[in-house]
């Protein structure tokens, strides 16, 4: 009976942890040391990247140091070396800590390098979408779709886990779709990020920085502002929402409909809610 009940809590647990986690996996989560699910080619890159390249050099030297340590408490203890060294130089020594760590710094850069090129901007853009950073919103247009243009406040009517990440509109882009973001703000300097993305992109006040999206699976994802703009800088949510082609079509309409002063058709405004 004990072990049917340790059981059933072990499952309810699992249970709870994982399927929130499943859920909602593409915003925030308690205790979260790894990255969120990547949703683009470039987050997917930057995954890569840390857990082979970057994370077995920083364990490597970190069971290295470890070692080290441990060594020298050991073998030049008070006990051991009664009457301690003397050596003030050591060439050898001295060449190989500054010749090895110059190396891995070259071969992180050189593995670096094509991620931050791939990164950098995508020529074959077949749209684009403009974030304006404000204290304390983010406002967007999207010149390739009937130049639409709106806000994003925090929206003070959401409750639970994400109610200071959620925003009255979401941001809509289509799946498997390359988009280019371009950046700038209109008072100080502002940041676009988006944690599945791997978007982490200034806004610089007359200024246009460009990166690229492609997502490649639908769901809702969050992100924030990441560059202190004052003090409404905690309320700067991203939303964007990953949709087909056919939702996002719909969604187009509604807004050209929503800044004509009209309203959407009714089909159109029912596919935009699906």
């Amino acid at each position: 009976m004990v072990v049917a009940r340790r059981g059933a809590f072990l499952a309810t647990l699992a249970a709870g942890l994982f399927g929130a986690n499943a859920a909602h996996a593409d915003s925030p989560q308690p205790w979260e040391i790894g990255f969120q699910p990547w949703a683009t080619p470039v987050m997917e890159r930057v995954e890569s990247f840390h857990n082979y390249v970057l994370m077995p050099i920083i364990t490597i030297i970190t069971l290295f140091v470890l070692g080290l340590l441990v060594y020298v408490m050991w073998r030049f203890n008070e006990k051991r070396n009664p009457t301690p060294s003397k050596t003030s130089h050591y060439p050898v020594v001295e060449v190989l800590w500054t010749v090895i760590p110059v190396l891995i710094l070259v071969f992180i850069a050189f593995k670096s390098f094509p991620l931050l090129y791939f990164a950098d901007r995508a020529p074959d853009a077949t749209m684009t979408l403009k974030a304006i950073g404000h204290q304390w919103y983010w406002s967007y247009e999207l010149p390739d779709n009937g130049d639409i243009k709106f806000d994003a406040t925090l929206n003070t009517e959401a409750t639970g886990d994400k109610r200071l990440l959620e925003t009255d509109n979401h941001v809509l882009l289509p799946i498997n779709t390359k988009v280019r973001l371009l950046t700038t703000a209109e008072d100080v300097i502002h940041s676009w990020a988006m944690p599945s993305f791997g978007v982490k992109l200034d806004a610089v006040p007359g200024r246009l920085n460009e990166t690229w999206i492609e997502i490649v699976r639908e769901g809702i994802f969050y992100g924030q502002c990441s560059e202190l703009c004052g003090n409404g800088h905690g309320y700067m949510p991203i939303v964007v929402e990953g949709v087909t082609k056919e939702k996002f079509d719909a969604w187009v309409q509604q807004k050209k409909a929503a800044m004509n002063g009209g309203t959407a058709p009714t089909a159109v405004a029912q596919n935009a809610a699906n």
